[in-house]
């Protein structure tokens, strides 16, 4: 949360240096969420792929939120095709995951930020490709000022990686190549049924198929997050609703917003459930922040968030299924013994006797 709090407060002097629209900071606090957790440990020559991949990927991802204002069905199949890309990806060994992972994070960014979501007419207002690189990079920089001087003064030590054994996967189509057709099957449906059912606010069943099936580990997992997202979003809007009702408004929802990201980073190791409630929380107080009503948004929220989870569940369920060990090792090469013929009767009795 300090490296968050650190990007904020550069991003927001950008804003206003350079007159810009407030979807600078919301960009630098979602792009320095996702890289905090997944550059803690990482070496040095993983940060200078995120320094050169992540700029790149958060330019691009904000001419994909324009594509996507102005031709919705061209810019989903793209936002589509990209995504599973980052999955497919894993099949080629950890460092292409790791890649796969950062290509990612501006993709997922672009969910959370009021872009696509807008009418065209607050087009003006967005930030251009080259503000967003510059995020990106101003996002990495953060990240590694402030965990270099925790781990050189702080009482925590982070514990390093260690490497997962290669191994060889029997299983055709690979685990990777299975995810990614799942995750592209219920992304492409979450953008038809989203834009059908909830016009602009399709964003919300979009990100709730990324949340439960990118990380798939099989058919339980898949369904078991799709459950926990649903309780968590419930359980997350009916918090924010109870935050605008106390009459919370303007720069208070944003100081309840980092105390509860802040919490919701601290329960998280015990449940996804309670990562969910406090995305959804922080969400919701933004998109309040913007002037939507979350009272009034609570059944579009819900539906859309239980839409999501349900395509999900499907995908994972009835298309190319990955098994609980296959998924799990997705990205490893894992190899299997063939079986030992049984020995003949007579060979048995002599080792017997």
């Amino acid at each position: 949360m300090t490296a968050v709090l650190l990007c904020w407060g550069a991003a927001l002097w950008l804003e206003g240096a350079a007159g810009l629209h407030t979807d600078v900071p919301v960009l630098a606090v979602a792009l320095t969420l996702s890289l905090s957790s997944a550059q803690r440990t990482a070496p040095t020559r993983r940060r200078l792929a995120a320094l050169v991949l992540l700029p790149v990927t958060a330019a691009g991802a904000q001419l994909l939120g324009r594509l996507i204002m102005h031709h919705y069905a061209v810019g989903a199949a793209v936002f589509t095709a990209g995504i599973a890309l980052c999955v497919w990806l894993r099949r080629y060994g950890p460092a292409a995951a790791t890649a796969g992972t950062l290509m990612t994070l501006p993709l997922v960014a672009l969910l959370v930020v009021p872009g696509p979501a807008l009418p065209r007419a607050a087009e003006s207002g967005l930030m251009s490709w080259y503000w967003s690189a510059l995020i990106g990079v101003l996002a990495c920089l953060c990240v590694w000022l402030v965990q270099a001087l925790g781990d050189r003064y702080g009482p925590w030590r982070p514990e390093p990686e260690r490497p997962a054994p290669r191994r060889a996967s029997l299983l055709r189509p690979r685990p990777s190549t299975r995810m990614a057709v799942q995750l592209a099957a219920a992304v492409a449906a979450a953008f038809l049924c989203g834009r059908l059912l909830f016009a602009d606010h399709w964003p919300w069943a979009v990100l709730t198929v990324y949340v439960a099936a990118a990380g798939n580990r099989g058919r339980t997992d898949v369904l078991r997050k799709g459950v926990e997202r649903c309780a968590g979003a419930t359980a997350g809007t009916l918090l924010a609703t109870g935050v605008a009702a106390a009459g919370i408004t303007g720069p208070a929802s944003v100081a309840v917003m980092f105390v509860v990201l802040a919490v919701a980073l601290w329960l998280r190791p015990l449940g996804y459930a309670y990562w969910a409630a406090g995305m959804t929380t922080a969400l919701s107080l933004l998109l309040g922040y913007f002037g939507q009503d979350a009272t009034e948004l609570l059944p579009t929220r819900l539906a859309a968030t239980a839409l999501g989870a349900a395509l999900s569940v499907a995908s994972a369920w009835w298309l190319l299924p990955v098994g609980a060990r296959a998924g799990a090792r997705t990205g490893a090469r894992t190899v299997r013994r063939p079986e030992r013929a049984p020995e003949p009767a007579d060979r048995q009795g002599l080792r017997r006797s």
